[in-house]
């Protein structure tokens, strides 16, 4: 038993079939240290698992005394929210998800009252929702297979537990990383999680694409208060080290800049003056021209000489065409 959801799980399977079981007799069934143990209680009281716990020789683990997880219940709302979610995580076209949808979507429709059931089988049958085309369309490479790297992750950050996981970087080795998993961010078609690397000992993000073999290393540690996981990532992106350096003034505001041009264009600061300095890099400034020109603002481009001569060239471009 290796992954942290399904010891979760089989913690309160055995609660659910014993009137009381010592927390020594638990951990090691589930194959965990009695440190570890208690962080997977506490996560399952944040759930709403009512578990309590007695001292002493003949103490131990045991659910409230006529506790039984209720049936599904849901409002017309909760039942359309239940099924436009399942649309999500289907269209976001994991290799391993579809099956799961699929069922999931069956057991949800058998428990609900017809009322609720027909509404959630015309969403089903007749809502599209569109994302953008994932990165691995139409290049030859294979769906990833994330859910179980996903949810492991996802309650190694909750219970704030280490893991170690095989990363296969772009180029080179795979390598073992030992990691403290904050969070988790799903952007421009991708998963990320962000957290403490032990080998760098430094805040890193790793694609989850890239991860395989996540494993518990029974160590706890302590996540940072208020981390913001998408902040961070969206920082990190937008100061990646590339070769071509811009800078550009938009006459705007810094809510209608995010809002066009995203958190991980570059970094966005407002100025005194008014406007927002918009500083980045690049690997072409051809490509930075187009993104510019599809923005409903004005701007000046400060620097480089470059990076006019490429809005010249677009605009010349939509010269040509607007001719034709």
């Amino acid at each position: 038993m290796s992954k942290p959801a399904t010891k979760a799980l089989a913690i309160l399977e055995m609660l659910q079939n014993q009137r009381q079981i010592s927390g020594a007799e638990l951990a090691e069934r589930v194959g965990i240290d009695r440190r570890s143990l208690r962080r997977y209680i506490a996560a399952l009281e944040e759930l709403g698992i009512p578990i309590t716990s007695e001292r002493g020789r003949y103490g131990g683990y045991r659910l409230v005394p006529g506790f039984k997880l209720p049936p599904l219940m849901f409002t017309n709302e909760e039942a359309a929210a239940v099924a436009l979610g399942l649309l999500a995580v289907r269209s976001l076209r994991l290799a391993d998800t579809a099956p799961a949808v699929a069922s999931a979507q069956a057991k949800l429709e058998r428990v609900m009252p017809p009322a609720l059931q027909s509404g959630v089988q015309a969403l089903r049958a007749t809502a599209v929702l569109e994302t953008p085309e994932p990165y691995w369309a139409g290049h030859g490479v294979t769906r990833p297979a994330l859910t179980g790297e996903l949810t492991a992750l996802a309650l190694a950050a909750q219970t704030q537990h280490r893991v170690r996981f095989e990363y296969r970087p772009p180029v080179g080795e795979p390598v073992w990383r030992a990691f403290d998993p904050y969070g988790l961010v799903f952007s421009h078609g991708r998963w990320y999680t962000i957290g403490m690397c032990r080998l760098r000992m430094a805040l890193r993000s790793f694609r989850l694409d890239r991860i395989g073999q996540v494993q518990e290393t029974g160590e706890a540690f302590e996540r940072p208060n208020d981390f913001d996981a998408a902040g961070h990532l969206a920082h990190s992106m937008a100061t990646l080290p590339r070769p071509l350096t811009l800078s550009v003034l938009l006459h705007t505001d810094h809510a209608t800049a995010v809002r066009e041009l995203g958190r991980q264009v570059g970094t966005l600061t407002p100025q005194d003056g008014g406007g927002v300095l918009l500083q980045a890099s690049t690997t072409s400034y051809a490509w930075f021209a187009r993104l510019l020109g599809s923005t409903t603002f004005d701007f000046s481009a400060c620097e480089p000489p470059a990076l006019r001569d490429a809005l010249r060239a677009e605009a010349e471009r939509l010269r040509r065409l607007a001719e034709r």
